[in-house]
């Protein structure tokens, strides 16, 4: 059976909605970033660039680096974001726009987010690098897929005794990175642990500006929480979303981010641009590798 125009819609040129890509436009291997901004800053360091395209906040680069063909999509910021973008992007490789049919066999994509992050744990150094083996998402998006098989339970409900959950909200749900795929960016300088993803930037990472947050030690009993060797290492707002869906999809997906700020020390990046290009340099150094 078909997808509907109202399903799968797309533009009059047949490119993806949002994304307004088409699938020649994308590479196997992608690298999403939040800022359209830095989609540039990825792609003046490939060898050429064959692929711009840009629509509202989502830009996208392809060009190689060496041998691998990549590219480079911004996603905006949150998880409403993320499951566009992620939804689209899967669409590229595993639905035949002619047909408005899902291909006989699923294509895998590598994904690896290059993001920005602040710290909740104090030994965690500013303008340092976190590779997410878990994330914890607490924005509500898997909970709208069918997903309880790739969510993981015991950890979650942990997290949720903890913290006291207030059951007003979304529920907790956590995801693992692919293991595989992620494991090519851990280096000596790279911390690992549990990004959590929140559905705001100020109450919700436990900031208080004029309006107060209904928990207002969320952040301290989140930085306190342990199971087994595990903790909570930092705070964002995509990581999550892009483990879920891409776990549900069939892709391979990793994340790893600055540290522009530490929460508990009070501190924030005196080179915020010189911390995230030393993540793309790295990040890209590894993918070029292997």
């Amino acid at each position: 059976m078909s997808l509907e125009s109202s399903e799968l819609i797309l533009n009059e040129d047949q490119s993806i909605y949002h994304l307004s890509l088409k699938p020649e436009d994308l590479a196997p291997t992608v690298i999403l970033v939040g800022d359209p901004g830095r989609v540039s800053m990825v792609s003046e360091r490939f060898d050429r660039v064959e692929v711009r395209k840009s629509h509202r906040e989502f830009v996208t680069h392809t060009g190689w680096l060496g041998s691998k063909r990549l590219s480079v999509v911004s996603t905006g910021i949150g998880t409403d974001n993320i499951d566009i973008t992620l939804n689209e992007l899967d669409a590229l490789v595993n639905i035949d726009f002619k047909t408005r049919r899902p291909h006989p066999e699923t294509v895998s994509l590598d994904l690896v987010r290059l993001g920005t992050s602040g710290a909740i744990q104090k030994d965690i150094p500013v303008d340092g690098m976190v590779l997410s083996d878990y994330a914890v998402g607490f924005d509500g998006l898997l909970h709208f897929y069918q997903s309880s098989q790739i969510q993981e339970h015991s950890l979650q409900d942990a997290l949720s005794r903890h913290l006291q959950w207030y059951q007003a909200k979304a529920a907790p749900y956590v995801v693992k990175a692919h293991s595989t795929w992620s494991s090519r960016f851990k280096a000596k300088n790279v911390i690992t642990g549990i990004t959590a993803t929140n559905s705001g930037f100020y109450a919700p990472q436990g900031r208080r500006l004029r309006l107060a947050p209904q928990d207002e030690a969320f952040l301290q009993k989140l930085g306190a929480f342990r199971h087994g060797e595990l903790r909570v290492t930092n705070m964002e707002m995509e990581t999550a979303g892009i483990f879920g869906l891409a776990r549900l999809m069939g892709h391979r997906a990793a994340s790893l981010n600055c540290i522009l700020a530490n929460r508990p020390a009070a501190a924030f990046s005196a080179d915020p641009h010189k911390a995230v290009v030393k993540l793309i340099d790295f990040a890209l150094e590894q993918i070029a590798a292997n």
